[in-house]
Protein backbone atom coordinates (compact mmCIF):
# COMPACT_ATOMS: atom_id res chain seq x y z
CA UNK A 1 0.00 0.00 0.00
CA UNK A 2 1.23 3.44 -0.90
CA UNK A 3 1.21 6.15 1.72
CA UNK A 4 -0.41 9.52 1.12
CA UNK A 5 3.05 11.09 0.75
CA UNK A 6 4.05 8.54 -1.91
CA UNK A 7 0.85 9.16 -3.88
CA UNK A 8 1.39 12.93 -3.75
CA UNK A 9 5.01 12.54 -4.84
CA UNK A 10 3.95 10.25 -7.70
CA UNK A 11 1.43 12.72 -9.11
CA UNK A 12 3.80 15.63 -8.49
CA UNK A 13 6.37 13.87 -10.66
CA UNK A 14 3.74 13.17 -13.34
CA UNK A 15 2.76 16.84 -13.44
CA UNK A 16 6.44 17.85 -13.61
CA UNK A 17 6.99 15.57 -16.60
CA UNK A 18 3.79 16.81 -18.22
CA UNK A 19 4.92 20.45 -18.16
CA UNK A 20 8.57 19.78 -19.03
CA UNK A 21 9.59 20.87 -22.52
CA UNK A 22 12.67 19.14 -23.92
CA UNK A 23 15.34 20.91 -25.93
CA UNK A 24 15.85 19.99 -29.58
CA UNK A 25 18.50 20.50 -32.24
CA UNK A 26 16.23 19.32 -35.08
CA UNK A 27 16.65 21.57 -38.16
CA UNK A 28 13.57 23.68 -38.89
CA UNK A 29 13.70 22.55 -42.51
CA UNK A 30 12.68 19.00 -41.54
CA UNK A 31 9.11 19.92 -40.49
CA UNK A 32 8.80 21.91 -43.73
CA UNK A 33 9.93 18.92 -45.81
CA UNK A 34 7.56 16.61 -43.92
CA UNK A 35 4.67 19.02 -44.49
CA UNK A 36 5.42 19.02 -48.22
CA UNK A 37 5.62 15.21 -48.33
CA UNK A 38 2.14 14.87 -46.81
CA UNK A 39 0.54 17.96 -48.35
CA UNK A 40 1.60 17.87 -52.01
CA UNK A 41 -0.27 14.60 -52.77
CA UNK A 42 -3.42 16.18 -51.35
CA UNK A 43 -2.97 19.27 -53.51
CA UNK A 44 -2.56 17.06 -56.58
CA UNK A 45 -5.65 15.09 -55.59
CA UNK A 46 -7.63 18.32 -55.16
CA UNK A 47 -6.42 19.55 -58.56
CA UNK A 48 -7.68 16.43 -60.34
CA UNK A 49 -10.83 16.12 -58.25
CA UNK A 50 -9.77 12.90 -56.49
CA UNK A 51 -9.07 13.89 -52.90
CA UNK A 52 -9.45 10.28 -51.71
CA UNK A 53 -6.53 9.26 -53.94
CA UNK A 54 -4.46 12.13 -52.57
CA UNK A 55 -5.15 10.96 -49.02
CA UNK A 56 -3.71 7.52 -49.77
CA UNK A 57 -0.56 9.03 -51.27
CA UNK A 58 -0.33 11.45 -48.34
CA UNK A 59 -0.13 8.46 -45.99
CA UNK A 60 2.86 7.22 -47.99
CA UNK A 61 4.49 10.62 -47.53
CA UNK A 62 5.03 9.76 -43.86
CA UNK A 63 7.99 7.63 -45.01
CA UNK A 64 9.91 10.91 -45.12
CA UNK A 65 9.97 10.91 -41.30
CA UNK A 66 12.32 7.89 -41.24
CA UNK A 67 15.16 9.96 -42.67
CA UNK A 68 18.10 9.60 -40.22
CA UNK A 69 20.78 12.22 -39.55
CA UNK A 70 23.55 10.18 -41.18
CA UNK A 71 25.54 10.62 -44.44
CA UNK A 72 23.55 10.86 -47.66
CA UNK A 73 24.07 7.28 -48.85
CA UNK A 74 22.82 5.86 -45.55
CA UNK A 75 19.88 8.29 -45.37
CA UNK A 76 18.58 7.20 -48.75
CA UNK A 77 18.91 3.48 -48.02
CA UNK A 78 16.91 3.87 -44.80
CA UNK A 79 14.13 6.02 -46.26
CA UNK A 80 13.77 3.77 -49.33
CA UNK A 81 13.55 0.71 -47.10
CA UNK A 82 10.88 2.50 -45.04
CA UNK A 83 9.00 3.34 -48.24
CA UNK A 84 9.02 -0.31 -49.30
CA UNK A 85 7.94 -1.45 -45.84
CA UNK A 86 5.01 1.00 -45.65
CA UNK A 87 3.83 -0.06 -49.09
CA UNK A 88 3.93 -3.74 -48.12
CA UNK A 89 2.13 -3.16 -44.82
CA UNK A 90 -0.61 -1.14 -46.51
CA UNK A 91 -1.07 -3.84 -49.15
CA UNK A 92 -1.41 -6.56 -46.51
CA UNK A 93 -3.89 -4.39 -44.60
CA UNK A 94 -6.02 -3.95 -47.73
CA UNK A 95 -5.98 -7.69 -48.33
CA UNK A 96 -7.09 -8.43 -44.76
CA UNK A 97 -10.08 -6.09 -45.24
CA UNK A 98 -11.55 -8.58 -47.69
CA UNK A 99 -11.77 -11.26 -44.96
CA UNK A 100 -12.68 -9.73 -41.57
CA UNK A 101 -11.64 -12.89 -39.72
CA UNK A 102 -8.15 -12.46 -41.18
CA UNK A 103 -7.77 -8.88 -39.97
CA UNK A 104 -6.48 -9.57 -36.45
CA UNK A 105 -4.01 -12.39 -37.28
CA UNK A 106 -2.70 -10.36 -40.22
CA UNK A 107 -2.08 -7.33 -37.99
CA UNK A 108 -0.32 -9.54 -35.42
CA UNK A 109 1.90 -10.95 -38.18
CA UNK A 110 2.69 -7.49 -39.58
CA UNK A 111 3.46 -6.06 -36.14
CA UNK A 112 5.67 -9.02 -35.25
CA UNK A 113 7.65 -8.91 -38.49
CA UNK A 114 8.02 -5.13 -38.60
CA UNK A 115 8.99 -4.84 -34.91
CA UNK A 116 11.61 -7.58 -35.25
CA UNK A 117 13.14 -5.89 -38.29
CA UNK A 118 13.11 -2.44 -36.62
CA UNK A 119 14.76 -3.82 -33.49
CA UNK A 120 17.29 -5.94 -35.38
CA UNK A 121 18.46 -2.91 -37.39
CA UNK A 122 18.00 -0.44 -34.48
CA UNK A 123 15.67 1.80 -36.47
CA UNK A 124 15.17 5.08 -34.63
CA UNK A 125 11.93 7.00 -34.02
CA UNK A 126 9.19 6.74 -35.22
CA UNK A 127 10.16 3.06 -35.34
CA UNK A 128 7.38 0.67 -36.29
CA UNK A 129 4.57 3.18 -35.69
CA UNK A 130 3.79 4.35 -39.23
CA UNK A 131 4.11 0.85 -40.68
CA UNK A 132 1.37 -0.36 -38.33
CA UNK A 133 -0.67 2.80 -38.96
CA UNK A 134 -0.54 2.11 -42.71
CA UNK A 135 -1.63 -1.50 -42.15
CA UNK A 136 -4.45 -0.47 -39.78
CA UNK A 137 -5.83 2.21 -42.08
CA UNK A 138 -5.58 -0.19 -45.00
CA UNK A 139 -7.49 -2.84 -43.05
CA UNK A 140 -10.40 -0.42 -42.61
CA UNK A 141 -10.33 1.03 -46.14
CA UNK A 142 -13.39 -0.05 -48.15
CA UNK A 143 -11.50 -1.12 -51.27
CA UNK A 144 -12.74 -3.98 -53.44
CA UNK A 145 -10.28 -6.56 -54.75
CA UNK A 146 -9.98 -4.97 -58.24
CA UNK A 147 -9.06 -1.64 -56.61
CA UNK A 148 -6.26 -3.01 -54.40
CA UNK A 149 -3.49 -2.53 -57.03
CA UNK A 150 -4.66 1.06 -57.58
CA UNK A 151 -4.62 1.85 -53.86
CA UNK A 152 -1.21 0.25 -53.33
CA UNK A 153 0.14 2.14 -56.33
CA UNK A 154 -1.14 5.43 -54.94
CA UNK A 155 0.59 4.85 -51.61
CA UNK A 156 3.78 3.79 -53.42
CA UNK A 157 3.71 7.07 -55.37
CA UNK A 158 3.43 8.92 -52.06
CA UNK A 159 6.47 7.10 -50.71
CA UNK A 160 8.35 7.89 -53.94
CA UNK A 161 7.61 11.58 -53.42
CA UNK A 162 8.82 11.24 -49.82
CA UNK A 163 12.11 9.73 -51.05
CA UNK A 164 12.60 12.57 -53.54
CA UNK A 165 11.84 15.26 -50.97
CA UNK A 166 14.13 13.48 -48.50
CA UNK A 167 16.93 13.49 -51.08
CA UNK A 168 16.71 17.20 -51.88
CA UNK A 169 16.21 18.08 -48.21
CA UNK A 170 19.37 16.11 -47.36
CA UNK A 171 21.38 17.85 -50.09
CA UNK A 172 20.40 21.17 -48.55
CA UNK A 173 20.71 20.40 -44.85
CA UNK A 174 24.06 18.57 -45.12
CA UNK A 175 25.60 21.82 -46.32
CA UNK A 176 25.02 23.33 -42.86
CA UNK A 177 24.91 20.35 -40.47
CA UNK A 178 27.52 17.63 -40.24
CA UNK A 179 25.99 14.13 -40.45
CA UNK A 180 26.20 11.70 -37.59
CA UNK A 181 28.49 8.72 -38.21
CA UNK A 182 26.97 5.36 -39.10
CA UNK A 183 27.84 3.22 -36.10
CA UNK A 184 28.08 -0.58 -36.39
CA UNK A 185 24.98 -2.41 -35.23
CA UNK A 186 25.37 -4.04 -31.80
CA UNK A 187 24.81 -7.81 -31.70
CA UNK A 188 21.05 -8.54 -31.55
CA UNK A 189 19.68 -10.24 -28.46
CA UNK A 190 16.94 -12.84 -28.34
CA UNK A 191 15.03 -10.90 -25.69
CA UNK A 192 15.25 -7.58 -27.49
CA UNK A 193 14.40 -8.82 -30.98
CA UNK A 194 12.11 -11.83 -30.43
CA UNK A 195 10.58 -11.73 -26.95
CA UNK A 196 9.69 -8.04 -26.94
CA UNK A 197 8.39 -8.21 -30.53
CA UNK A 198 6.11 -11.12 -29.69
CA UNK A 199 4.66 -9.34 -26.63
CA UNK A 200 4.10 -6.13 -28.61
CA UNK A 201 2.47 -8.00 -31.50
CA UNK A 202 0.14 -9.93 -29.18
CA UNK A 203 -0.87 -6.72 -27.37
CA UNK A 204 -1.61 -4.96 -30.67
CA UNK A 205 -3.60 -7.98 -31.86
CA UNK A 206 -5.52 -8.11 -28.56
CA UNK A 207 -6.41 -4.42 -28.87
CA UNK A 208 -7.85 -4.97 -32.35
CA UNK A 209 -9.60 -8.16 -31.20
CA UNK A 210 -11.34 -6.29 -28.38
CA UNK A 211 -12.32 -3.53 -30.79
CA UNK A 212 -13.93 -6.15 -33.02
CA UNK A 213 -15.69 -7.78 -30.06
CA UNK A 214 -17.10 -4.39 -29.04
CA UNK A 215 -18.08 -3.87 -32.70
CA UNK A 216 -16.25 -0.56 -32.97
CA UNK A 217 -16.59 0.99 -36.40
CA UNK A 218 -13.31 1.82 -38.17
CA UNK A 219 -11.23 1.04 -35.09
CA UNK A 220 -7.92 1.61 -36.89
CA UNK A 221 -6.78 3.96 -34.10
CA UNK A 222 -7.01 1.29 -31.36
CA UNK A 223 -3.90 -0.73 -32.38
CA UNK A 224 -2.00 2.46 -33.23
CA UNK A 225 -2.67 3.88 -29.75
CA UNK A 226 -1.70 0.55 -28.17
CA UNK A 227 1.57 0.49 -30.10
CA UNK A 228 2.42 4.10 -29.25
CA UNK A 229 1.98 3.43 -25.52
CA UNK A 230 3.56 0.00 -25.09
CA UNK A 231 7.03 0.92 -26.35
CA UNK A 232 8.21 2.95 -23.37
CA UNK A 233 11.68 2.19 -22.08
CA UNK A 234 10.29 1.24 -18.66
CA UNK A 235 6.94 0.54 -17.03
CA UNK A 236 6.96 4.08 -15.64
CA UNK A 237 7.62 5.40 -19.15
CA UNK A 238 4.73 3.29 -20.49
CA UNK A 239 2.42 4.72 -17.82
CA UNK A 240 3.53 8.30 -18.53
CA UNK A 241 3.17 7.78 -22.27
CA UNK A 242 -0.36 6.43 -21.77
CA UNK A 243 -1.29 9.41 -19.60
CA UNK A 244 0.21 11.88 -22.06
CA UNK A 245 -1.45 10.21 -25.03
CA UNK A 246 -4.94 10.19 -23.49
CA UNK A 247 -4.59 13.81 -22.36
CA UNK A 248 -3.14 14.90 -25.68
CA UNK A 249 -5.85 13.04 -27.56
CA UNK A 250 -8.58 14.66 -25.48
CA UNK A 251 -7.21 18.09 -26.40
CA UNK A 252 -6.64 16.94 -29.98
CA UNK A 253 -10.25 15.84 -30.35
CA UNK A 254 -11.37 19.32 -29.35
CA UNK A 255 -9.05 20.68 -32.06
CA UNK A 256 -10.40 18.07 -34.49
CA UNK A 257 -13.97 19.06 -33.71
CA UNK A 258 -13.11 22.69 -34.39
CA UNK A 259 -11.41 21.73 -37.66
CA UNK A 260 -14.31 19.51 -38.76
CA UNK A 261 -16.72 22.35 -38.03
CA UNK A 262 -14.96 24.55 -40.59
CA UNK A 263 -16.27 24.75 -44.17
CA UNK A 264 -13.74 22.21 -45.46
CA UNK A 265 -13.06 22.00 -49.18
CA UNK A 266 -10.65 19.85 -51.24
CA UNK A 267 -8.26 22.83 -51.17
CA UNK A 268 -8.43 23.70 -47.47
CA UNK A 269 -7.84 20.10 -46.29
CA UNK A 270 -4.28 19.94 -47.79
CA UNK A 271 -3.38 23.26 -46.18
CA UNK A 272 -4.66 22.10 -42.79
CA UNK A 273 -2.77 18.79 -43.14
CA UNK A 274 0.46 20.60 -43.95
CA UNK A 275 0.04 22.93 -40.97
CA UNK A 276 -0.68 20.01 -38.63
CA UNK A 277 2.33 18.05 -39.91
CA UNK A 278 4.62 21.05 -39.45
CA UNK A 279 3.46 21.59 -35.86
CA UNK A 280 3.74 17.87 -35.01
CA UNK A 281 7.26 17.48 -36.34
CA UNK A 282 8.35 20.65 -34.60
CA UNK A 283 6.84 19.66 -31.24
CA UNK A 284 7.12 15.86 -31.01
CA UNK A 285 10.75 15.88 -29.85
CA UNK A 286 9.99 18.59 -27.30
CA UNK A 287 6.66 17.58 -25.74
CA UNK A 288 4.83 14.35 -26.63
CA UNK A 289 1.43 15.28 -25.16
CA UNK A 290 1.42 18.59 -27.04
CA UNK A 291 2.31 16.80 -30.29
CA UNK A 292 -0.40 14.17 -29.66
CA UNK A 293 -2.96 16.97 -29.55
CA UNK A 294 -2.21 17.62 -33.23
CA UNK A 295 -1.56 14.00 -34.24
CA UNK A 296 -5.22 13.20 -33.54
CA UNK A 297 -6.81 15.65 -36.01
CA UNK A 298 -4.16 14.75 -38.61
CA UNK A 299 -4.96 11.04 -38.29
CA UNK A 300 -8.71 11.72 -38.51
CA UNK A 301 -8.21 13.74 -41.69
CA UNK A 302 -5.96 11.06 -43.19
CA UNK A 303 -8.53 8.32 -42.67
CA UNK A 304 -11.83 10.21 -42.83
CA UNK A 305 -11.42 13.31 -45.01
CA UNK A 306 -12.85 11.58 -48.08
CA UNK A 307 -16.15 10.93 -46.24
CA UNK A 308 -16.46 14.22 -44.35
CA UNK A 309 -19.92 15.70 -44.72
CA UNK A 310 -21.50 12.24 -44.48
CA UNK A 311 -20.58 11.65 -40.82
CA UNK A 312 -21.55 13.56 -37.69
CA UNK A 313 -18.27 15.17 -36.44
CA UNK A 314 -19.30 14.65 -32.81
CA UNK A 315 -19.82 10.91 -33.35
CA UNK A 316 -16.46 10.70 -35.13
CA UNK A 317 -14.65 12.51 -32.32
CA UNK A 318 -16.31 10.35 -29.65
CA UNK A 319 -15.35 7.16 -31.50
CA UNK A 320 -11.69 8.19 -31.78
CA UNK A 321 -11.52 9.04 -28.06
CA UNK A 322 -12.91 5.62 -27.12
CA UNK A 323 -10.42 4.03 -29.54
CA UNK A 324 -7.53 5.88 -27.90
CA UNK A 325 -8.57 4.97 -24.35
CA UNK A 326 -9.00 1.27 -25.21
CA UNK A 327 -5.72 1.10 -27.11
CA UNK A 328 -3.83 2.92 -24.36
CA UNK A 329 -5.17 0.63 -21.62
CA UNK A 330 -4.20 -2.48 -23.60
CA UNK A 331 -0.81 -0.89 -24.28
CA UNK A 332 -0.34 -0.33 -20.55
CA UNK A 333 -1.22 -3.97 -19.84
CA UNK A 334 1.20 -5.10 -22.54
CA UNK A 335 3.87 -2.82 -21.10
CA UNK A 336 3.37 -4.45 -17.70
CA UNK A 337 4.00 -7.87 -19.27
CA UNK A 338 6.96 -6.50 -21.18
CA UNK A 339 8.68 -5.08 -18.08
CA UNK A 340 7.62 -7.69 -15.49
CA UNK A 341 10.74 -9.77 -14.87
CA UNK A 342 8.99 -13.07 -14.09
CA UNK A 343 6.48 -12.88 -16.96
CA UNK A 344 9.16 -11.82 -19.40
CA UNK A 345 11.39 -14.71 -18.32
CA UNK A 346 8.60 -17.24 -18.77
CA UNK A 347 7.69 -15.91 -22.18
CA UNK A 348 11.35 -15.99 -23.21
CA UNK A 349 11.76 -19.58 -22.03
CA UNK A 350 8.71 -20.70 -24.00
CA UNK A 351 9.89 -18.93 -27.14
CA UNK A 352 13.38 -20.40 -26.93
CA UNK A 353 11.80 -23.85 -27.10
CA UNK A 354 10.04 -22.90 -30.34
CA UNK A 355 12.75 -20.84 -32.04
CA UNK A 356 16.33 -22.14 -32.50
CA UNK A 357 19.15 -20.17 -30.95
CA UNK A 358 20.76 -19.62 -34.37
CA UNK A 359 17.75 -17.55 -35.41
CA UNK A 360 19.56 -14.23 -34.95
CA UNK A 361 22.96 -15.28 -36.29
Amino acid sequence: MWTRTQILNFWREEIRQLVTVQSSDRPWQLPVAAALATGLPLLVGAWFGHLAYGLVSSLGGLAMLYLPRTPLHHRMVVVMAAAFGMTGCYALGLISHQIPALMMPMLVFITLLVTMVCRFYRLGPPGNLFFIMAASIGAYSPADVPHIPLMVGLLAMGTLLAVLIGFFYSLHVLRFHSPLPVTPLPPPTFDGVVVESVVIALAVGASLGLAQIFQMEKAYWVPVSCLAVIQGASLRAVWSRQLHRILGTAIGLAIALAVLSLPLTPWTIPLIMMALTFVIETAVVRHYAFAAAFITPMAILLAEAATLGHTDPMLLVHARFVDTCLGSVIGLAGGYCLHHTVLRSRIGTALRRLIPARFLT
